[in-house]
């Protein structure tokens, strides 16, 4: 599952999209960020699709009343796009509440035969462009301190044939949204257009084995060269 990222910086988000008003404020590359962290990330959000803001990875639903209780919340991370009409966490979203997370890749464990261990691999886009993910958002009330922030899930498909070679126990990757397809993702008025939009990528992607970032544990991975082929 999708569960580690690299993100783009403001100064990229600028150049890149300079139609949209990029509020999100960190300008500097995220490596490597494992979504257990809960870390904000880049997105835009289909209630403000000219705007490229700052969301929490793992969706808390409306009845989690605060933080102390996101923070033990079942793992939402991610969400199957299978069954994501019918999961409580994420069904009174699906249809209104859909938006894009900017990635510059991910990571995913592929399992060695004859090995309790898992390899790494850093799949990314074709000259390193910044890639789009399928996301699902709810917003967070803190009612003990009032504070309000977007949270979200990143969707999962079943795996296209470069991931069903990398990640070859679950089979799964994230749902990769192409550039022509984002405004039909972000505006989809019904639950069959919305369905129809959640496949395995068919566009290129680039992959190599890297350090294993899925294991590490009390160590700097957000640096260039985690990204490096091994």
């Amino acid at each position: 599952m999708c569960y580690h990222t690299g993100s783009p910086s403001k100064s990229d988000l600028k150049n890149k999209y300079p139609k949209k008003k990029v509020v999100y404020e960190l300008d500097k590359e995220i490596f490597h960020v494992s979504g257990f962290t809960r870390p904000f990330l880049p997105v835009t959000l289909n209630k403000n699709a000219d705007s490229i803001e700052s969301a929490r990875w793992k969706l808390i639903p409306f009845w989690v009343k605060s933080e102390e209780d996101a923070a033990k919340y079942a793992n939402t991370l991610n969400a199957e796009g299978e069954s994501i009409f019918e999961k409580a966490s994420y069904k009174n979203y699906i249809n209104s509440n859909r938006g894009l997370l900017y990635v510059t890749g991910f990571y995913e464990p592929h399992q060695v035969k004859g090995s309790k261990q898992t390899d790494n691999y850093f799949i990314y886009a074709p000259e390193k462009k910044i890639l789009t993910l399928g996301i699902v958002y709810a917003d967070f009330l803190d009612q003990q301190t009032g504070e309000t922030y977007p949270t979200f899930s990143i969707i999962t498909t079943p795996a296209n044939p470069l991931l069903e070679e990398i990640h070859n126990v679950k089979k799964r990757m994230p749902l990769i949204i192409p550039v022509e397809k984002q405004d039909e993702w972000l505006f989809a008025d019904s639950k069959e257009r919305i369905q129809n939009l959640i496949k395995p990528y068919e566009g290129a992607l680039g992959s190599h084995q890297v350090y294993r970032v899925t294991a590490a544990r009390n160590e700097d991975t957000n640096i260039p060269e985690i990204q490096n082929p091994i």
